[in-house]
């Protein structure tokens, strides 16, 4: 696992060995679940921790979050963006909510296992989240942007702490340009393969709504 971890160290190479380990544990945790639940495609599995892994880390590449920083991660699925980020930013605190309970659940023992305590996970739609405000909103493309702005608009903060202004950074392939115009937001767009080399990352993009 150690070998795998390196493309980690290769781009972050500030990420400390304490940080890394609970990676590795995380990876070992994701492996047992999966050989149990259909969690992640045995395809992706294979490449769990460049598709998985650094995609989730990417947003560090754009932002280094602020501690006591609040943010959610809407349809976390196995727990991405959000666990990475969490094990990358300890001092940011953590919201993952999906409609999928089995997910959530098995996101919830990744949680105790490593010990994050900055992190908690709920099953939940983003659109019955009431009286929290985050400032930033993560994903994966779950959706179209004009829908998932419906979602979560009225969930992100007006108090300013980062460089980047409050709002949604969604990770998404492919041309975004008409989803984004749909939402009537400020935007700006982050080409992932100017911060990683694999060929994985060659359509990739971070979405900044704003």
């Amino acid at each position: 696992m150690k070998n795998e971890l390196e493309i980690i160290q290769k781009y972050f190479p500030e990420i400390s060995s304490f940080q890394l380990d609970k990676l590795s544990m995380a990876f070992e945790l994701y492996a047992d679940w999966n050989s149990k639940i259909n969690l992640i495609s045995r395809n992706d599995m294979e490449f769990i921790v460049e598709r998985h892994f650094l995609h989730s880390l990417s947003l560090a590449k754009v932002i280094r979050f602020m501690p006591k920083t609040r943010i959610m991660d809407v349809g976390t699925g196995g727990g991405f963006p959000g666990i990475p980020l969490a094990i990358m930013f300890p001092k940011v605190d953590f919201y993952l909510i999906d409609t999928i309970g089995k997910k959530i659940r098995v996101v919830q023992d990744v949680i105790e296992k490593l010990e994050l305590k900055n992190v908690k996970a709920e099953q939940k739609r983003a659109e019955n989240v009431k009286n929290q405000q985050f400032d930033f909103i993560v994903s994966r493309a779950v959706t179209q942007l004009p829908e998932f702005v419906t979602w979560v608009n009225n969930t992100i903060s007006n108090r300013q702490k980062n460089t980047l202004k409050n709002g949604i950074l969604y990770l998404k392939g492919g041309n975004v340009l008409e989803e984004i115009a749909y939402t009537n937001m400020n935007y700006q767009i982050f080409e992932l393969n100017k911060y990683f080399d694999e060929v994985f990352f060659e359509t990739k993009k971070l979405i900044h709504l704003y």
